[in-house]
């Protein structure tokens, strides 16, 4: 679906709703009330410095953490949880694998499978998890891997590509899910400064194309031009959020200005 195929009024729709969430690990309490909500078709960039709970917060979101108080609810779904009788309880383990489907990782480091080549890689899961033929698999893999620009490295084993292709492989395997929301966790953090560009390239077309994406990301260009929204945050808070280039351009927050004083 590109950007102006969203059904008129889709972006007014909250996609993602996150609700005073709690995460601590042992004494370390690392989400301290944390709430935002990305709407359909957003670009949501989460920065601030290391440790301030952005990374802990998106792993939240499909549950690869589970959260200690609040609710998360994707797409109006209830990530990880059941209500009953205003309790939560956990789902079970199969339930949460069926709510990851249809969200999409893409980690700091890339974790392809090494033995096996980038379309391989690629088809591995929609034939495995979402049952799909093998021909249509690959079939799938071959457009998300000319959408990546790696129409060239099907056959190439992970040993073969540099790092910045290794992540948009990563980049193609996420969509070969056919996600309804992306999360991305740092993803040029690990890249040589030469190689970024090709993935933030990447991204860029996804936010064109109308995919609702919630970024960690220390690349305050991208932040500013792709993003709808930006929330900074700090020790377990979201200090400011808002308009991405106003939050960039002219934080009003003392805390954001001392951060990105820093990192421009």
């Amino acid at each position: 679906m590109t950007a102006d195929q969203i059904p008129e009024g889709s972006r007014s729709r909250p996609a993602v709703e996150i609700d005073n969430v709690y995460k601590s690990f042992g004494h370390l309490q690392v989400l301290q009330g944390v709430s935002m909500t990305v709407r359909e078709g957003e670009v949501a960039c989460l920065i601030g410095p290391s440790g301030s709970g952005k990374s802990t917060l998106l792993r939240c979101v499909n549950h690869l953490e589970k959260i200690d108080a609040g609710r998360i609810i994707v797409h109006g779904e209830l990530v990880g949880y059941t209500e009953r009788n205003g309790r939560l309880h956990e789902m079970h383990d199969r339930d949460v694998a069926r709510q990851r489907r249809a969200i999409g990782m893409v980690f700091q480091r890339f974790n392809l499978f090494p033995h096996k080549t980038a379309l391989e890689n690629i088809i591995e899961a929609p034939t495995q998890v979402l049952g799909m033929g093998k021909e249509a698999a690959i079939a799938e893999a071959r457009v998300h891997l000319e959408k990546v620009g790696l129409s060239d490295k099907a056959g190439s084993y992970p040993s073969q590509l540099s790092g910045g292709q290794q992540q948009r492989v990563a980049i193609a395997r996420a969509l070969a899910m056919r996600p309804s929301l992306m999360l991305f966790d740092e993803p040029t953090s690990a890249l040589d400064p030469e190689l970024v560009g090709d993935v933030l390239a990447v991204m860029r077309a996804l936010a064109e194309a109308g995919m609702t994406m919630i970024v960690v990301t220390h690349e305050m260009g991208f932040a500013r031009d792709v993003g709808d929204t930006v929330a900074f945050m700090d020790g377990g808070v979201i200090v400011e959020n808002g308009d991405a280039r106003q939050v960039i351009s002219e934080p009003r927050h003392a805390r954001t200005q001392a951060f990105l004083a820093k990192v421009r």
